[in-house]
């Protein structure tokens, strides 16, 4: 599997949780991936707020964070 990067800063690799997040947020077939401080930034919200609704997903038993 290719390590996959972040489309802004370039960050790799990814973690598993950043790659679903982007999914689970963006579009569960997007090819552009985000860090969590770029996704944060891009979707003007705050790190903390994404945390939260991931540990939401998460809880909830997304399938894109296992």
């Amino acid at each position: 599997m290719k390590t996959k990067k972040c489309y802004v800063c370039g960050k790799k690799p990814l973690t598993k949780d950043e790659i679903g997040l982007t999914k689970k947020i963006i579009d569960k077939k997007t090819t552009t991936f985000y860090c969590l401080p770029c996704l944060a930034e891009y979707l003007e919200v705050t790190e903390e707020e994404l945390l939260a609704k991931m540990e939401e997903f998460k809880n909830e038993g997304c399938t894109l964070f296992k």
